[in-house]
């Protein structure tokens, strides 16, 4: 299956985050990415059971990952902020129904000062100073 040609956002992302962005699973038309075996893997491969996760929107991109990791025994936290939908409506449904199915639904905000822990150390700090850095881009 040939590959859709780069966006600008993934043009930014590459130029951010190589390694990263090289080591990315790709995966093509498949809306539930916990269905693509490669991505179920992946996940599954760190070892981990509570997962932080977003998506370009919430009503496709992830409501549905978000809801399959839970029925699979994840705890998993999704940054509402990170993502939109086409509009106030899908957003508002897809929010509701991850967080009836289990999810934790969160903000960027939050996420960053539930990291941080204590913004008064140097480790609570950094967090903060991306957060502020990200702002001034």
């Amino acid at each position: 299956m040939e590959e859709h040609a780069q966006g600008p956002l993934q043009e930014e992302l590459e130029s951010i985050l190589p390694t990263e962005f090289a080591a990315r699973i790709k995966r093509l038309g498949i809306v539930n990415a916990m269905d693509d075996e490669n991505f179920a893997a992946a996940v599954k491969a760190t070892g981990r059971k509570k997962l932080i996760i977003a998506g370009v929107t919430n009503d496709v991109c992830t409501v549905y990952p978000a809801r399959s990791l839970v029925c699979d025994g994840f705890e998993v936290q999704v940054v509402a902020d990170a993502g939109g939908s086409p509009s106030k409506m899908a957003d508002d449904i897809a929010l509701r129904r991850m967080e009836r199915g289990g999810v934790t639904l969160t903000s960027t905000n939050q996420l960053m000062a539930e990291l941080a822990g204590s913004l008064a150390t140097p480790e609570g700090g950094q967090p903060v100073q991306v957060l502020m850095e990200s702002f001034q881009a």
